[in-house]
């Protein structure tokens, strides 16, 4: 008997040492949406004048059902030490097409700059996949994340990815009075020789490309407004096509240091919420390592790109109306030797201001709406200025009905050129428009968990879709049709 009373009082004090590491409190959060889409035409080419067997029939209309589920899990071990996880599971659209993990020819099983969220390929997503994966610790020197997270975002929703792929990132946040200072670190892309076969090329000494970041917010809080005001820095250093020829096919091998200087605002001041953001690019988008490596007609290639972004709501009861405007610089054709479109400055991943426009969430299940000449409905915002009022209703509290109407345009024009004797490229409409959208939602929320969502939107399609157009000569004007989308959601929230 006292053995068993050893052995008991032993297996208690065992229990008691380590209370901690049993004392794990788990929070489960997450969505599952189903919704329904129909889409007239899949693409606005619609074909030439004077060649009626390119009038538009490739371009048919679509309608599925898809699906998706999120959960995020959080293990909290100790007040100020926790691990969150979040997956993705059964992204799918219903009785759609599987893609294909074993296929490397499509680009399906590859990791794509949209994917949803998720750290993997549509191919797992379409099963089951990680998206975030990182320790959480307060410490009494501030807070410290290390693993997989969300990847550039900052500020506004303007220009983030968090619907990109997450990377592994060590980020770290200390506070002083009102003032947060961040600095962090992370790895897009590690070419280093490791037991997953590269290519011999790919597996060498700095070939890596690493993103570096420091920033600052001030929260304000005062009898007339309230909110917060920062700036980031970020660098980009990709180095994934130096000491070998097996970058672009037109470059020999080079490094990329690119910058971004990322101010932001948001405040409320009465019934009105205002937000802002600024990114101002630049650094060198190509710097040859000697001037013997680079081809016929290479250079040193600059980075200048500049967005704009600047919203406002103002509630007043019942009803409400705001406005956005947004801007993202074009490319110039004539200046080769510097880039000002792309390089981190586009409309983001995140940002959807309308149901087909520079929806990037209808590109992930829609696929790409295109133009002629390779032109894009629906993907990030680049090159563009853009418009958008709207007025919205809550006659009761569940319900929620919104109208926006917005029109956007080229920034930089595209202006004839001859690429051959006889073979002209040209804008029909130099620089041209996006066109205009009107749009018309209406959210309901059944319970407080579940909602459902039901919209419309009508584009008129703008020139510039008609895209540059070798033709001309032989066919007559490129055409574009007009298209409209209807979109019923339902959201499980928990």
């Amino acid at each position: 008997m006292k053995r068993f009373w050893l052995v008991l009082l032993s297996l208690g004090l065992i229990m008691a040492f380590s209370a901690s590491a049993f004392a794990v409190d788990v929070k489960f959060s997450g969505d599952y949406t189903v919704a329904g889409v129909y889409l007239n035409k899949i693409a606005v080419d619609n074909g030439f004048e004077g060649f009626p067997g390119e009038i538009g029939s490739h371009n048919p209309s679509t309608a599925f059902y898809y699906q998706r589920l999120r959960i995020g899990t959080d293990f909290i071990v100790a007040p100020c030490l926790k691990l969150v996880t979040k997956l993705d599971a059964l992204d799918r659209i219903w009785g759609g097409a599987r893609s294909d993990a074993d296929s490397s020819g499509w680009a399906y099983n590859q990791a794509t700059p949209n994917t949803g969220g998720t750290s993997g390929t549509r191919a797992e997503s379409e099963n089951i996949v990680m998206d975030l994966l990182y320790l959480e610790y307060t410490s009494p020197v501030g807070l410290f994340k290390v693993g997989y997270q969300s990847d550039f975002t900052f500020g506004t929703v303007f220009g983030d990815r968090s619907n990109g792929t997450p990377s592994g990132q060590i980020q770290y946040f200390i506070p002083i009075g009102p003032v947060v200072l961040f600095a962090g670190l992370a790895k897009e892309i590690d070419n280093s020789a490791s037991a997953i076969p590269h290519g011999y090329s790919a597996t060498r000494t700095d070939r890596d490309f690493d993103s570096y970041r420091i920033a600052g917010i001030f929260n304000f809080n005062t009898s007339q407004a309230k909110g917060e005001a920062g700036a980031l820095l970020l660098w980009n250093r990709d180095a994934t096509n130096r000491g070998t020829f097996s970058g672009p096919a037109d470059a020999g091998p080079f490094l990329t240091n690119a910058f971004n200087l990322v101010p932001y605002f948001k405040a409320t001041v009465g019934p009105v919420a205002l937000q802002g953001e600024l990114n101002y690019g630049f650094g060198n988008a190509r710097k040859y390592e000697s001037y013997f490596t680079q081809g016929p007609g290479e250079s040193d290639m600059t980075i200048s790109t500049l967005s704009v972004f600047l919203d406002a709501t103002v509630n007043l009861g019942m009803v409400y109306a705001g406005g956005s405007f947004a801007y993202v610089s074009g490319q110039d054709i004539g200046k080769t030797d510097q880039v000002q479109s792309g390089v981190g400055n586009t409309g983001g991943l995140d940002w959807n201001p309308c149901l087909i426009l520079f929806n990037t969430d209808l590109d992930y299940w829609a696929g790409d709406i295109a133009g002629h000449t390779n032109s894009v409905v629906n993907g990030e915002m680049v090159n563009a200025w853009f418009f958008q009022g709207r007025v919205g209703v809550k006659p009761t509290p569940k319900l929620d009905a919104m109208v926006s109407v917005s029109y956007a345009m080229a920034d930089k024009k595209v202006t004839p050129y001859e690429v051959a004797p006889g073979v002209e490229w040209y804008a029909p409409t130099p620089g041209g428009s996006y066109g205009l959208e009107v749009d018309i939602t209406g959210t309901y929320k059944i319970t407080n968990n579940l909602s459902y969502m039901l919209g419309m939107g009508y584009l008129f399609t703008g020139d510039y879709f008609k895209g540059l157009d070798a033709y001309q000569n032989s066919f007559g004007n490129a055409k574009v049709s007009d298209d409209f989308i209807v979109i019923n959601k339902l959201t499980l929230s928990f």
